[in-house]
């Protein structure tokens, strides 16, 4: 948008040295009022109905909860600010605690390590009588220190040579791309710990059991008590990268569950918890990885006259997969990805969302153009996407803007 500020003021500027700044003017300000005429972004969904986190609100026994965990890029506490006060605002929970608790994650095994932040916020109705406990957990802690290896290019030193906006794009580019390689290395056990950290937390303590300002680790094997896994319902919301260690967490997450009681083994069983993916990069990120130990054998394990349904992890976990076409990091998942490449324990089936969530411009008739970047970050701030989490699609409670805005093709099986 700022470049094409730039190129409409030289367009104006250009037109007053010939001695027609007038007609430059006009033809600027047609060419802005063009742009922001009525919103026609796309929106088209394929898949079954989302229940969303609205019908959850009301559970007299338990909680609804949801977790955050953001993608490439340094994320301090607090990024998810203007997410969690529009879900406030869509799910109409206008109460918040007066202050947010937040938790230093670390290993059992290694207190010692620093394995990022959790924060919690409480959001409540007017009556209090709904309430939602949203988690964000910030990790880049752990991939931080190995990115101070390219810090000097950031420096002035080399950033200066670069034309403005280059520079700014290769500083962004140094702070994103090297996490999914880092992921892939040394530090992958410890990000899959911080995940497990942060969904012990949810799985162990509501808002006034939780630890506040401490560094403090949790365990599943703490107690036997597990009345708030049985209780509560879960949701994460991811982002890019986010995305790959939510599976890859939940997966292993698993190979330990066996090793708990049947009780707790049997409530995990029963859960069914959806990933909201925005910028979906499963397909990519699958580049490099092996196989997952369990594929092809979703029906054996997810039916209840399956073979092998009673190995299942959980009952089901619905991907809802959010991609801008013109986000050039971010895919659909493909027919036939999820029994090849996800694990068949995990019961998971698939919407995907394609939606623009960054504007796209005519640029003075040489084609359309979208700010890729725009549309890499943008998910979690466009109303629609936030209407489609809070309120789902498919029931009594969907939100007026999907059903105007957005185009669904429902799939059975």
């Amino acid at each position: 948008m700022k470049l094409l500020n730039k190129g409409l003021a030289a367009l104006t500027v250009a037109a007053a040295l010939s001695g027609c700044a007038s007609i430059g003017k006009g033809v600027a300000e047609a060419f802005l009022e063009k742009q922001q005429a009525a919103d026609t972004r796309l929106c088209e969904i394929w898949g079954k109905p989302i229940n969303g986190l609205a019908p959850y609100l009301d559970n007299q026994h338990g909680k609804m909860k949801v977790l955050m965990i953001h993608g490439v890029g340094n994320h301090l506490p607090g990024y998810s600010t203007e997410f969690v006060e529009k879900l406030a605002r869509e799910l109409d929970l206008p109460v918040m605690a007066s202050r947010y608790k937040n938790i230093g994650l670390t290993d059992r095994f290694n207190q010692g390590k620093n394995l990022g932040n959790l924060r919690i916020s409480r959001l409540l109705s007017k009556d209090q009588h709904r309430e939602l406990l949203f988690y964000e957990l910030a990790w880049s802690a752990i991939t931080a220190k190995q990115k101070d290896v390219l810090a000097y290019d950031n420096s002035g030193e080399y950033s200066f040579r670069r034309a403005e906006v280059n520079d700014l794009m290769k500083k962004f580019s140094n702070d994103t791309g090297p996490d999914p390689i880092i992921y892939l290395g040394e530090s992958r056990e410890d990000i899959l710990v911080s995940f497990a950290q942060a969904f012990c937390w949810m799985t162990k303590s509501n808002w006034d059991k939780l630890p506040d300002d401490a560094t403090q680790a949790c365990s599943f094997n703490d107690d036997s008590d597990i009345s708030n896994l049985v209780n509560d319902h879960y949701a994460f919301v991811s982002h890019s990268l986010g995305s790959r260690i939510t599976i890859d967490g939940m997966q292993r997450i698993a190979s330990f569950i066996n090793n708990r009681d049947a009780d707790f083994r049997d409530a995990v069983k029963l859960k069914e918890i959806p990933i909201y993916m925005l910028s979906n990069q499963l397909p990519m990120l699958q580049l490099g990885l092996k196989l997952p130990e369990v594929s092809n054998q979703q029906a054996a394990y997810c039916r209840p006259e399956g073979a092998k349904y009673a190995g299942r992890i959980l009952t089901k976990m619905s991907l809802v997969a959010f991609s801008d076409p013109n986000d050039l990091l971010s895919y659909a998942i493909p027919h036939g990805f999820v029994d090849k490449y996800l694990d068949s324990r995990l019961c998971i089936d698939v919407t995907n969302i394609n939606i623009n969530v960054a504007k796209i411009f005519d640029a003075f008739g040489l084609g359309k153009l979208a700010n890729p970047l725009d549309a890499h970050v943008g998910y979690d701030k466009d109303d629609r996407v936030v209407a489609l989490i809070a309120k789902g699609l498919g029931n009594n409670n969907t939100s007026k803007i999907v059903k105007e805005r957005c185009r669904w093709v429902e799939t059975i099986d």
